[in-house]
């Protein structure tokens, strides 16, 4: 039985751990343990503390602190955020993992996502604010998507065209995010503050930078996308029936 047909399960286990993972925590309201109230928001804000990245202690170096940017990458702030972020990693994660392969689509997801938030902390290294979510092994994982599959095409809705279901190239989607990004990151757009705008940008950069150093390869060098062969000259067509979400939040 070929990867294909066994699926996406690494990109399955992981939107499973991320759904544990919050369903189990304090933050889904769904875990009696923590109580209610201001004991909860108590509990919650330990949780967040424990687990997400904090730059201030990632810049002192306090003990346990450099796990911290893959164990934010399974904590999420809202119900919102989870949806969302499992949404795009379902859609878009599915085919770069059948391209990458199963083990390199793995350290591929971790390593970006660590990417991402240490470079968040460092940018931001007097912080005491932790920074959770999945956000920026998403983004590596659009950008990787962008360079694989130039040619798919994604059905998206859009805000200001009225929440019309609409279908784009997937190239014209994701720059289109990615603008986005850099317009709230430079402080040019409206972007929150409590979004961690910085992370999804290298998030985006490194996943794209190393697909297509993969595909950039010397003549005579092996590709090694899945199955044996040539990069597929079209690229399958994927459905996005809700809209982005924001990205990482800062509880």
């Amino acid at each position: 039985m070929s990867a294909a047909a066994r699926g996406p399960r690494v990109t399955c286990a992981l939107i499973a751990v991320c759904c544990a993972v919050f369903l189990a925590g304090p933050v889904s309201g769904l875990a009696p343990g923590y109580g209610s109230g201001d004991a909860l928001a108590a509990a919650q804000g330990a949780y967040f503390a424990r687990w997400g990245v904090i730059p201030a202690r990632l810049a002192d170096g306090t003990p346990g602190a450099l796990a911290t940017p893959l164990t934010a990458l399974f904590v999420h702030g809202n119900w919102l955020h989870l949806l969302g972020n499992m949404l795009f990693l379902y859609v878009f994660g599915a085919m770069t993992e059948e391209r990458l392969g199963r083990l390199r689509f793995t350290l591929f997801y971790l390593g970006a996502g660590y990417t991402a938030l240490a470079a968040y902390a460092i940018a931001h290294a007097g912080s005491g604010q932790p920074l959770v979510g999945a956000s920026g092994a998403i983004s590596a994982v659009l950008g990787a998507f962008l360079v694989l599959f130039p040619k798919a095409r994604v059905t998206s809705l859009f805000p200001f065209l009225f929440f019309l279901p609409l279908r784009f190239p997937a190239r014209v989607v994701l720059v289109f995010w990615i603008a986005l990004q850099w317009l709230a990151a430079t402080g040019i757009g409206r972007g929150s503050p409590a979004v961690a705008y910085l992370a999804h940008l290298v998030g985006f950069a490194t996943g794209f930078l190393y697909a297509w150093g993969r595909i950039r390869r010397p003549p005579g060098t092996a590709r090694r996308f899945g199955a044996p062969g040539a990069i597929r000259r079209r690229g399958p067509r994927v459905k996005d029936p809700a809209a982005a979400t924001e990205g990482d939040s800062q509880p």
